[in-house]
């Protein structure tokens, strides 16, 4: 494809990101689904890091992190928030902006269950963003997870869990030549989507 048009479009951004999410799967892109979080204080500072897609329907797209991390301080103040998925190694970007809301508390509980047991006990040890003395405090602290869960499964902190960004906008990013990109970006109207074409 050369170029991106309104025709190339889905009706919706959530077809279209299925789409693109599995292109960019074939293609290599190292991880597809490693975005990066950008979330705002009440000053509106704003701060970004990488967080990973968990997942994607028409209800939004769904993230897991500690809710007492800067992401998680900072989005319970204002949960307006963007994420990007930076696939500019290969001509294309998608950006996604709205509003993000905790999951349920089973639905936290289900994909916990998922993740690997280094993993799990790692949401125990670890008070992400707060100030770490030194590197064996962290060990130390993973250390006695591990004693403390031995021998049983490992239950969710409460103090961790997902988020649901519900989007009010979309945007598709397609690179062409003299930065003369196609930008293309679903506005959510009610319960329909308009289509934007955007200067480059």
């Amino acid at each position: 494809m050369e170029g991106l048009s309104e025709a190339d479009l889905a009706p919706d951004p959530f077809t279209q990101f299925a789409e693109w999410y599995e292109w960019a799967g074939v293609v290599g892109v190292y991880d597809p689904a490693a975005m990066v979080l950008s979330t705002a204080d009440t000053e509106g500072r704003p701060s970004a890091r990488h967080v990973l897609l968990r997942g994607f329907d028409d209800g939004g797209f769904v993230f897991y992190t500690n809710y007492h991390s800067r992401k998680g301080r900072e989005l319970a103040v204002n949960p307006n928030a963007a994420l990007t998925f930076p696939w500019t190694k290969f001509g294309r970007q998608v950006v996604i902006t709205g509003a993000a809301s905790p999951v349920s508390s089973e639905e936290s509980d289900a994909y916990f269950a998922t993740r690997p047991r280094g993993s799990q006990l790692g949401a125990w040890a670890s008070q992400q963003s707060e100030p770490l003395p030194d590197r064996d405090s962290l060990d130390r602290s993973y250390a006695e997870q591990e004693a403390r869960w031995d021998g049983r499964e490992v239950d969710r902190p409460p103090h961790w869990g997902g988020y649901r960004l519900v989007p009010n906008a979309v945007e598709f990013w397609y690179g062409r030549l003299n930065r003369l990109h196609d930008r293309l970006r679903y506005v959510r109207e009610g319960r329909t989507w308009r289509i934007v074409r955007l200067n480059p």
